[in-house]
């Protein structure tokens, strides 16, 4: 192997991490296992003191730089996240003033969480980016040390001693390990170990589908930085891998996966089940991985390990997981189906699906020939999905399967009720805009200022972000005024007037 790895061996080998981190359980996933023919095995990182594994990185990088006499006026970073409570109680341990810049948008438990550690909470602007651009400042101006999250050598030795743990915990067989990537601080540090001392492990890195910055690095060639990223693991939600963690992945990772919204809800639940604990998305991400991994090689009977990284979940975002997890582990599927408008329809389409359990019905008069309605239905394996929808194909009804469509899911299941009569020139867009103060009425009153809203529907997921679903009037001659319009918002946008679901329920 070459001199990188086998210098980071030696840093991880004399990583300080112990003072304030634990020796985390290596756990059998029982009915995951079962589930799936392999035998999985779960990195228990969500049961650090604070519920993460950001603890390591921090606390050796404050350590080694604490041990040269460099933090007289303490440390300084910016995160919303595991690495703030990281740097605090890391900071707390050794007697250090710490101070935390994390944006206003930041979620109350998360602010109070650095603050029981003894840190200074400064929240500052509606964005990372200027957090962060403020930490640098205050770096400067009170002589504070920054403490990277990822990138840093000294981070990924601290993150490093995961996969010590793993080794030491299992000498037998592993056929792969499964690291959740977002800066890609903790599968350097896994990768770099494992290769050096066991390189017949795979080792697989896992993102979002909306977040895959080291997958564009890899296949790049290089780093690059991402337009934008999906918010829902917002612990992984990086535009670029680190420099010191990319040199590392190009000669250690052997493969990057990504998985979708659906899958993470999934694993979130199949994590609950197996360990009554519940972890955030970027906790869950290295099992969603492992999911996918098997199905795509039809794996069985091998030893694969996933690393559950956090569970600093926030509570209001349970009823997001709830609505999605079985979506994601294909146990129910949703469909539009019109049928006939008169009395008996309903139980005859019933009788139809025979047992299957109906999971959601919605439902509103459409004309008196027809109705259109909104189904959820219980699979009882995942090939009963495109088996429903062939049952109700042959018996003549109109349908759509609206299982992978994202506006079905996000917005329309809670409001179906019937169509807008006489609205012309209406455009339909789906919205992602950060959830602070005034941001809602920000958003509507520039954009309704010019143009007449004529459908709106936003719901609140407990995030750090909103999605609303916005219908706007706009005549064919002031298409290229919205276009520009929209870009100088600066809001992550989908243009949904060719849905169909749009044209079924809503239009």
């Amino acid at each position: 192997m070459s001199a990188l790895l086998q210098d980071y061996l030696h840093r991880i080998l004399t990583a300080r991490v112990y003072d304030v981190a634990v020796d985390t359980p290596l756990e059998p996933a029982t009915l995951i296992s079962e589930r799936l023919k392999n035998r999985v095995l779960l990195k228990r990182e969500d049961t650090q003191p604070v519920f993460s594994f950001k603890l390591r990185g921090a606390y050796n990088k404050i350590h080694r730089l604490w041990q040269d006499g460099l933090l007289e006026a303490g440390v300084i970073t910016a995160s919303a996240g595991n690495h703030a409570q990281g740097v605090a109680m890391a900071a707390q341990k050794l007697g250090l003033r710490a101070v935390i810049v994390m944006p206003q948008t930041t979620p109350g438990i998360k602010v109070d969480a650095v603050r029981r550690r003894g840190a200074e909470a400064v929240l500052f602007g509606d964005t990372f980016e200027e957090a962060y651009a403020h930490a640098r400042q205050l770096e400067a101006t009170e002589g504070l040390v920054y403490i990277p999250p990822f990138d840093d050598p000294d981070v990924i030795a601290g993150q490093g001693t995961i996969g010590a743990e793993i080794l030491r915990h299992h000498p037998d067989p592993i056929h792969a390990i499964f690291v959740p990537v977002g800066g890609g601080g903790l599968v350097a540090g896994v990768a770099a170990y494992v290769k050096m001392l066991r390189p017949d492990i795979r080792i697989i890195g896992v993102e979002p589908e909306d977040a895959a910055c080291l997958s564009a690095a890899l296949k790049a060639g290089e780093r690059v930085m991402l337009d934008h990223v999906g918010l829902f693991a917002e612990g992984v939600a990086v535009r670029q891998v680190g420099e010191y963690p990319f040199a590392v992945a190009r000669e250690a990772v052997d493969e990057v996966i990504t998985v979708d919204t659906d899958a993470m809800t999934a694993a979130i639940k199949d994590m609950f089940d197996d360990t009554r604990q519940i972890n955030e998305a970027a906790g869950a991400l290295a099992l969603a991985g492992l999911k996918r991994y098997v199905k795509m090689h039809d794996l069985q009977g091998k030893t694969l390990i996933a690393i559950a990284s956090g569970a600093n979940m926030n509570f209001d975002r349970l009823r997001f997981v709830a609505e999605r997890a079985d979506i994601g582990e294909q146990r129910e599927a949703l469909y539009a189906v019109t049928i006939p408008e008169r009395p008996g329809s309903f139980k005859a389409f019933c009788e139809l699906l025979g047992r299957r359990q109906i999971t959601e019905f919605n439902y509103r008069y459409a004309d008196d020939d027809r109705a259109h309605i909104f189904v959820g239905i219980r699979l009882d394996a995942p090939g009963d999905r495109a088996a429903v929808y062939n049952r109700l194909a042959m018996a003549e009804y109109p349908v759509l399967d609206l299982t992978d469509n994202e506006l079905a899911k996000l917005h329309a299941r809670h409001m179906v009720g019937g169509h807008a009569r006489n609205i012309r020139d209406e455009r339909l867009f789906r919205f992602e805009f950060p959830e602070r103060p005034g941001a809602l009425l920000k958003f509507l009153t520039h954009l309704g200022a010019r143009w007449n809203i004529s459908l709106f529907h936003y719901r609140n997921h407990g995030a750090d972000y909103g999605r609303v679903l916005v219908g706007v009037q706009v005549p064919e001659a002031e298409t290229v005024a919205l276009t520009d319009y929209l870009t100088r918002l600066g809001y992550p946008y989908w243009a949904e007037s060719d849905n169909p679901v749009y044209s079924l329920f809503l239009a």
